[in-house]
């Protein structure tokens, strides 16, 4: 009876759980586009499942067909239900996140990939299976406790990695209040495989059959209900932290774009005052050299440029000379003597006395002046 109510139980919640647990993977990956941090959420689902589905088989061929649990197909199922489910959570390790250094598990699961891993794995139970099934064909055969041998050993490391793998991720989430729940699950793991191998015949006295049959469902319950439980906090703590680092990485980036648009703001402030320092020597100096090529040249100089730059466009030199009461030659000669001072050549050299004058307001000079 109680065995029934294990398996009625196991394969409910857990198929219900893997079906969720699937919906939950297909929704994660398709959110965050990164398939391998999410990679984890699909084993895990596939481990409660074939729990579930060996369940839901044992439930059909004791209830159904009259079955004992102990019969050599029952167990068998048992072994190959346990290690596929050891596989999935193996596989599901890598994709448990935190800060801690990996333990030898978990660095031997990260040198393979997933298809690697599948076939090694295989192979070693393979050939555990083989060497198994047929002692228990040949001689005396094989009890069943010892067939349960196939998955002790592969069952407590597994339970042992997973319980380094939560409490290092509890810890990374600041949730140490989760180390008791996990190291009851590592003990609850440890009791329901010795409940398997334990000989009835074997059984202390003072504990009747039912008693132990109890205590046997109770494990089996317990641990896998505890390992959902713990799985789906780690989960939503995952997702949580998922959120977390997301949003904070969108508020580093700002932060990192604002101070390089501060920098960025720094250097071209900076720039433009070296700029306008530059500008504002640049103007200092024309300035300067204005003041130094007015007092360069002598008044008559003076004189002549600013009557130049008054009537330079309206009349040629030979005019200006004759308003000036002076000769051609003086004129030019005077005109020679203004271009080399301000470094003027050209043939266009007219045009810049004018343009000089008049920028420079040498024309306040002129002696001639408009009627």
């Amino acid at each position: 009876m109680f065995t029934t109510l294990e398996y009625a139980v196991t394969s409910l919640v857990c198929l219900v759980t893997a079906v969720v647990i699937q919906r939950i993977y297909n929704k994660e990956k398709k959110r965050i586009n990164a398939s391998a941090r999410v990679r984890g959420i699909l084993w895990f689902g596939w481990a409660i499942f074939v729990w579930g589905f060996g369940s839901l088989l044992n439930w059909i061929m004791v209830s159904g067909f009259g079955w004992s649990s102990t019969h050599k197909v029952l167990v068998y199922l048992g072994v190959l239900v346990s290690l596929l489910n050891s596989l999935f959570i193996l596989l599901s390790l890598p994709s448990i996140e935190h800060k801690k250094k990996h333990n030898i598990i978990k660095r031997l699961l990260l040198r393979f990939s997933e298809r690697e891993f599948f076939i090694l794995f295989g192979g070693i139970m393979l050939m555990l299976a083989f060497v198994f099934i047929a002692a228990t064909y040949v001689g005396s055969g094989v009890n069943n406790s010892l067939i349960w041998l196939i998955d002790i050993p592969i069952s407590v490391v597994v339970a042992f990695a997973l319980l380094n793998e939560l409490n290092k991720a509890f810890n990374t989430r600041n949730m140490r209040f989760m180390y008791l729940p996990s190291f009851s699950l590592f003990v609850l793991i440890l009791i329901a495989v010795t409940h398997r191998i334990f000989p009835e015949d074997q059984i202390p006295a003072k504990i009747t059959l039912e008693t132990w049959a109890l205590l046997g469902t109770i494990t089996a319950i317990s641990f896998k209900f505890l390992f959902i439980l713990l799985f789906s906090i780690l989960l939503y703590s995952w997702k949580f932290l998922s959120e977390t680092e997301v949003q904070q990485a969108q508020i580093d980036t700002v932060l990192r774009e604002k101070e390089q648009l501060t920098d960025q703001n720094t250097r071209l402030e900076i720039a433009n005052r070296s700029h306008l320092d530059t500008i504002s020597h640049l103007e200092k100096e024309l300035e300067e050299l204005k003041v130094l090529t007015t007092t360069t040249l002598s008044e008559r100089q003076k004189e002549v440029l600013g009557n130049l730059g008054v009537w330079g466009n309206e009349k040629s030199y030979t005019e200006i000379a004759d308003a000036m009461h002076i000769s051609l030659d003086g004129f030019q000669t005077h005109i020679h003597q203004i271009k080399k001072i301000l470094n003027i050549s050209g043939a266009d050299g007219k045009k810049q006395l004018i343009r000089y004058a008049l920028e420079n307001d040498i024309t306040n000079f002129a002696s001639i002046s408009k009627i």
